[in-house]
């Protein structure tokens, strides 16, 4: 297929790259996007799972059950699962960029804010107004990389903007961790609000005009067809339930993992914590490679053995010994990121009704699992320690695999 050549001289972002008008791996505008996308992912998993390892210090500080301090992650995830559908239905109004421009710097002064509240009940309210916020970015990042990029590259595409969650996770774990030690909590979450400003700019600059949106109106009737279409597609449900669980064990486990690491035999510190939650770093290998891995071979070839691997990892959590847990907690990771990167391009494929809709739903399940898995794990702590968070998340898995191997017998659609 030979390049489009313009009239006139346009910005490298703004070039179409094919006859199509999508954008393609290797090119100026799919560069652009990539690293916008990239960027917002990092921001967005900064700030919202940033404050995971100080969970310890709000339950000390505040006198909390670790069940209880979790509600500073779940707190803004519950919220943002339930405004992802708003958010979609405003970005078929007024665009998808527009939107995710201003929900990342809402959200970037919403956490500088909560640096400086003096109570607990204050700090969970800015955190709700926080995820209500940031919904706008992750409502419609998918659908908007669905919308422009190539279906050849769309693994790809999804694949570095997941690396970003992935090192965002990461970075603002290991910061949060870190000053945390020096600075408490409130350092830490100013930090990382200072680093959402910034990221908020560079995104701003970067990502590409969409070429291929139209605006809509609300029309609820459309609506009702589309959730109809994607409840009566074969594969889309499952997707969603994937989501769920996916999410849910993986919060889990590193909601828990601090009191665990903190106390007896480990006693490790802070920043002794901070380097395993480096090992999150694994996700950003994991997403990019097995999103260009799953467009060779199949997302239904590729999703069950990331669900597998993800088991073996919690096993290994089970050791007493630092050299057996760590290895288990990178396996893990990677087992999720990779299927998160599999299931999520997988829904923008299916969904040929209703995408932004579809992609909504898909983050709602998956950031209601964040919020609702994460949140009952920990009573399994109450009762059983660690054993008995690993028992609940191991019981996610199983029904995850299943679903999985579900999804492995669905029939491709033919190319749109």
């Amino acid at each position: 297929m030979s390049a489009h050549v313009p009239a006139a001289p346009l910005s490298p972002i703004s070039i179409p790259d094919a006859q199509t008008g999508r954008l393609h791996a290797g090119t100026p505008a799919f560069r652009a996007t990539a690293r916008a996308m990239f960027v917002g992912g990092f921001c967005t998993f900064a700030m919202l799972y940033g404050t995971q390892p100080l969970m310890p210090l709000f339950a000390h500080d505040f006198g909390l059950t670790p069940a209880a301090a979790s509600g500073v992650v779940s707190m803004s995830t519950g919220a943002l699962a339930l405004s992802l559908i708003p958010a979609s239905l405003l970005s078929d109004r007024f665009g998808r960029r527009e939107l995710m421009n201003a929900a990342l710097a809402l959200a970037s002064l919403l956490m500088l804010s909560s640096a400086f509240v003096g109570g607990f009940g204050t700090f969970l309210l800015l955190r709700a107004l926080f995820g209500i916020v940031l919904a706008g970015l992750p409502a419609v990042a998918m659908a908007y990389l669905s919308e422009e990029v190539d279906g050849k590259s769309l693994g790809h595409s999804m694949g570095l903007y997941i690396a970003g969650n992935a090192l965002g996770g990461m970075c603002g774990r290991f910061l949060a961790a870190v000053l945390a030690d020096h600075f408490g909590w409130r350092g830490a979450v100013l930090a990382l609000a200072l680093m959402g400003c910034a990221g908020a700019w560079l995104f701003w600059r970067s990502l590409p005009p969409s070429r291929h949106f139209q605006p809509r109106r609300h029309d609820f009737a459309r609506m009702r067809g589309e959730l109809a279409a994607i409840a009566g597609d074969g594969g889309l449900p499952w997707l969603f339930l994937t989501a769920f669980l996916l999410m849910g064990c993986f919060v889990s486990l590193y909601n828990y993992l601090g009191f665990r690491l903190l106390a007896p035999p480990f006693n490790l510190s802070q920043s002794l914590l901070a380097l395993l939650f480096s090992l999150y770093v694994v996700g950003i290998w994991a997403s990019a490679w097995v999103g260009s891995l799953s467009d060779r071979l199949g997302r239904r070839n590729v999703l069950w053995l990331m669900v597998a691997a993800m088991l073996a990892g919690l096993a290994l959590t089970l050791a007493d010994r630092l050299w057996l847990l760590a290895p288990g907690i990178a396996l893990f990771t990677f087992g999720f990121f990779a299927a998160h990167s599999v299931a999520s391009s997988w829904v923008g494929l299916r969904a040929r009704q209703g995408r932004a809709l579809a992609s909504a739903l898909y983050l709602s399940s998956y950031y209601l699992g964040s919020s609702l898995y994460g949140s009952v794990s920990g009573l399994m702590w109450a009762y059983g320690g660690w054993p008995g968070v690993v028992l609940a998340l191991a019981a996610g898995l199983a029904l995850l695999l299943a679903a999985a191997l579900w999804l492995r017998r669905l029939r491709p659609l033919p190319a749109a």
